[in-house]
Parts: C-alpha cells; sequence; structure tokens
C-alpha cells in the first residue's frame, strides 16, 4: 500500500541537502535563495530629513510669523542654525538641522512677501521630519540564510551599497521518459500511440520553480537502454522520470535504478492518485519516480516534488502552506487512502473539478490549487472550512472585484 504522506515528507526533509552556493551581482539574485547573512551597513535615513518640501520652524513660532534666513536643497551639507522669529525653506530629502523643531509645508503657510511668513497654529514638534534610522538601524538583520530575494529584497541590497550576494545555485534537474508507446508532441502518432505530455509538463514547471532543467531524452523499454539515460543524467541534482514503476512485464524503470545502486527511500504512497511513486538516491543524486498518468504525476510533483525542490534550493520555508476557504459544495470520498483534489480556488469558495480520473489531460490548466483529504474522511459539506494548497499561483481574475476593506 505504501507509507503515508507524512512519512513520506519527512523522508524528504531528512534526506536531502540544499546544493552549493555562488556569488552574484543583486541584480542577477531574483528568486534566488540566500547563502549568507546580511546585517545593514548603513542607518536608512542616514540623517534626519524633510519628508515635505515646506519651512523649517521653531514650536515657538506656531500661529506667529517668521523671516527665511536660508534654502536647504536636497543633498546640501548645511546646517544653518534658526532662532525663534526664523525659518528655512527646505526640501524633500534636505538634512532638517537641530534647530529646527518641525516642517511646515509649503502650501499651509501665508506667504507674506519674499522673506517672511505666516505659520499656522496647528502645528506639532517633530511634524514632517523623518528620523535616523527610523526605517533600517545600522546592524539591524535583513536577509537570512534561507530566504528567498525578490525585488523588495533587492531594494535593501541596493539602498546598503551591497552590490554581490552569496546564492544557492540553482539546483540541477534532468527529466526523462520512457515508453515506447510514447512520443514527442513534434512527431506524428500512430493511432495506438499517445503524445508525451508528462515531460513538457514537467520540464516547464520544474523551470518556473528556479531550477535549471535538461530534458535527457525517452528511455526504449529496455533495461539498457534507461541505464544509459540514468548514466546521461547522473550529473544532475535530482533525477524526475514518469512511468514504469507500476507492478507489469514491461516496467523496467525502477529495476534498471536498483540494477544502477539506487538506494530506495521509499517505494510507494498511501494516496490516491498517485500510488506508485518511488524516492531515493544515488550517490549524491536524488531520483523521483512519478506515474505515467498524467494527472497523477502532476499532483504528485505538487506535494513532493516541489518540496524536494525547495529543499535542495536552500530554501528555509520548505513546508506547504495553506490557505483557508469554503467549500463550494458537497464533496463525497471513498474513505482508506489520502485523496488529492484538484480544483479552482476564486477568493472565498474552493471549486473542485468536476473530473480527477488519473489519465486526464485537460484538467489542471483550469486549476490553480488543491486539497488533500484525509483517509478517514468520507466527505465534506458545502460551505466547510477546507485548506488549499496554491499550484499556478498568479491571484488575478477576469473578474473586477472590490479589494478595498
Amino acid at each position: 500500500m505504501g507509507i503515508c504522506i507524512k512519512e513520506a515528507l519527512k523522508l524528504i526533509k531528512d534526506n536531502i541537502n540544499k546544493v552549493s552556493y555562488e556569488i552574484v551581482p543583486i541584480e542577477n539574485s531574483n528568486g534566488r535563495i540566500s547563502a549568507e547573512v546580511i546585517k545593514a551597513k548603513y542607518s536608512l535615513p542616514s540623517f534626519n530629513n524633510s519628508a515635505m518640501d515646506g519651512y523649517g520652524v521653531k514650536i515657538v513660532d506656531a500661529g506667529g510669523t517668521a523671516r527665511i534666513i536660508d534654502d536647504i536643497f536636497a543633498g546640501s551639507s548645511k546646517q544653518t542654525n534658526i532662532e525663534p522669529t526664523q525659518c528655512v525653506k527646505i526640501m524633500t530629502g534636505a538634512r532638517v538641522p537641530k534647530s529646527v523643531d518641525a516642517i511646515v509645508p509649503f502650501e499651509v503657510v501665508d506667504k507674506i512677501d519674499e522673506e517672511r511668513i505666516g505659520i499656522p497654529s496647528g502645528i506639532s514638534l517633530h511634524q514632517h521630519i523623518r528620523f535616523k534610522g527610523e526605517d533600517i538601524q545600522q546592524d539591524e538583520p535583513l536577509i537570512d540564510i534561507g530566504d528567498e530575494i525578490n525585488f523588495a529584497t533587492i531594494t535593501i541590497l541596493s539602498s546598503q551599497g551591497v552590490t554581490h550576494i552569496k546564492v544557492h545555485r540553482k539546483p540541477k534537474v534532468s527529466v526523462f521518459t520512457s515508453g515506447d508507446e510514447l512520443k514527442p508532441h513534434y512527431e506524428d502518432i500512430k493511432d495506438y500511440q499517445v503524445f508525451n505530455s508528462n515531460t513538457p509538463t514537467l520540464l516547464s514547471r520544474v523551470s518556473e520553480l528556479g531550477a535549471d532543467v535538461t530534458f535527457t531524452g525517452k528511455a526504449g523499454d529496455s533495461i539498457e537502454s534507461l541505464q544509459e539515460m540514468i548514466k546521461n543524467s547522473i550529473y544532475s541534482d535530482l533525477i524526475i522520470t514518469t512511468g514504469g514503476i507500476s507492478v507489469g512485464e514491461a516496467d523496467f524503470t525502477s529495476k534498471a535504478f536498483e540494477q544502477m545502486g539506487m538506494e530506495i527511500l521509499f517505494d510507494g504512497i498511501s494516496i490516491k492518485p498517485g500510488q506508485p511513486t518511488i524516492f531515493g538516491k544515488i550517490g549524491s543524486t536524488y531520483v523521483l519516480n512519478l506515474p505515467g498518468n498524467p494527472l497523477s504525476a502532476a499532483l504528485i510533483f505538487e506535494i513532493f516534488g516541489t518540496i524536494i525542490l525547495q529543499k535542495l534550493s536552500g530554501n528555509k520555508n520548505i513546508f506547504h502552506n495553506v490557505i483557508h476557504a469554503k467549500l463550494e459544495d458537497d464533496l463525497k470520498n471513498k474513505q482508506g487512502r489520502t485523496t488529492i483534489i484538484p480544483g479552482f480556488f476564486d477568493g472565498e469558495y474552493f471549486i473542485p473539478s468536476p473530473k480527477i480520473f488519473p489519465g486526464m489531460v485537460g484538467v489542471l490548466y483550469k486549476c490553480n490549487s488543491l486539497i488533500v483529504l484525509n483517509k478517514n474522511l468520507s466527505g465534506l459539506l458545502k460551505d466547510d472550512l477546507v485548506k488549499i494548497i496554491p499550484i499556478n499561483w498568479k491571484f488575478y481574475t477576469e473578474k473586477e472585484k472590490d479589494f478595498f476593506n
């Protein structure tokens, strides 16, 4: 029957080592995983500065007038001292002199003449002044080992004058398939053959997840052909195959890997669809043998393959996160085995796919998430809360929605 899903995930977590690191320019680090701790070299702001174009004034002059004694622009090092009844014209981002109590925007003062202004009474101490370090303090931790770099972390790095960062290299993944009945999508097929959709699916998905992925070819239905393919793929951190792992006379994949010295970490999972899944390693190369049925292979990869890549890449976030949603309608379940149900999350409801047969290919392109049902669950009712795992996740909709709270 195979091990349970939690045991399988634990074996993946406990056995996979992250890949080595390299140093890249920060502009090339988007989507990469940090292999170092970075602390702030500078406080931000690095000096007290004005948040507005306006006048730097003394609080005691609120409701009165003041004479303009200087202009201070962004980038200036001026530290003009003001006394009561004096003020300075100051621009956004300019250094605020220590003697200035508050900034009053241009539009709220009464300009008496070219040298004097009238100051409103309703001003407060330190208004519109951005103080040194209120954004980031010097030596404050910014990036930790295992953090994923994105546009916002690149913003932080550039603000600190960081030009290069140590990141884990992209995992190298090889994908191959086997089976004489499968034909590439760019060739003609006979009426007894089918197009191979698994390989393009995996190549695309693995690439989306940030790995360097290579298609190493199609093996024939023989142990010798499969072993040649394995030897050609062994340089990778991870080998992914589909098919050839069920019980049958022509299922040679698992036998070929075993003869190549693969250590099997698990063989079979108590899950539907996708029970005949094998995970192992040959030396330092990990191997994921997925089922041959297209929907089974894709769903199993979402549950297990994505976690393998998260762990390989050095990402500290290796567990599936969930979003709570309501179930759109009643859902029945056959007890005895953990079940994966793909579907669509519209922001409030999870709508299960009406078609979930393992051999189907026309399912996931309409789905953006999935749920996993406990083996003891006989079903769920409409409006029950479910925990969804996002896939294919750019969360937009063709229907305009009100997103204000």
